[in-house]
């Protein structure tokens, strides 16, 4: 199996007809004051298999701040089943539907496994308040 890709988005959906839609991609945000949150981010992962990736597998997203610190995991369990036509290659989009917590400016990356794995990443770069510099920005006339 492996990963086509992993986005963040404001949103995602899959079709009545199993089409996968997702809307507002983004990779840099900007907030007001630290700590924050993020509330609904979505964040996309298109998995593609063949019949022999058959089986449970483990997935897990790691959010981690600039200072590559985890501010959460998450893990869960896919059940992979063959389709109708071996032959073909199996189309498995996820879509988790997360608040992100963000703690300091800089890039936080969600990491992606697969069975232990490390398969994908995908960062977003936060700006926020800007910093209170440490002297005075008035003229000084100095004699």
């Amino acid at each position: 199996m492996h990963i086509s890709f992993a986005v963040f988005a404001d949103a995602a959906n899959l079709s009545q007809e199993g089409k996968l839609n997702v809307l507002g991609i983004f990779d840099a945000l900007h907030v007001s004051t630290f700590p924050s949150m993020h509330p609904r981010a979505h964040f996309v992962v298109r998995v593609k298999g063949g019949p022999a990736d058959s089986g449970t597998h483990q997935l897990t997203f790691r959010w981690v701040n600039p200072r590559d610190a985890e501010l959460w995991t998450s893990s869960g369990e896919l059940a992979v089943e063959a389709g109708p036509t071996a032959a073909l290659e199996m189309d498995l989009p996820i879509i988790a539907v997360v608040d992100l917590p963000l703690d300091a400016a800089g890039q936080y990356t969600m990491r992606v496994e697969l069975d232990g794995e490390p398969v994908a990443r995908t960062s977003v770069f936060v700006n926020g308040p800007a910093a209170t510099l440490p002297y005075s920005t008035s003229p000084t006339l100095v004699s």
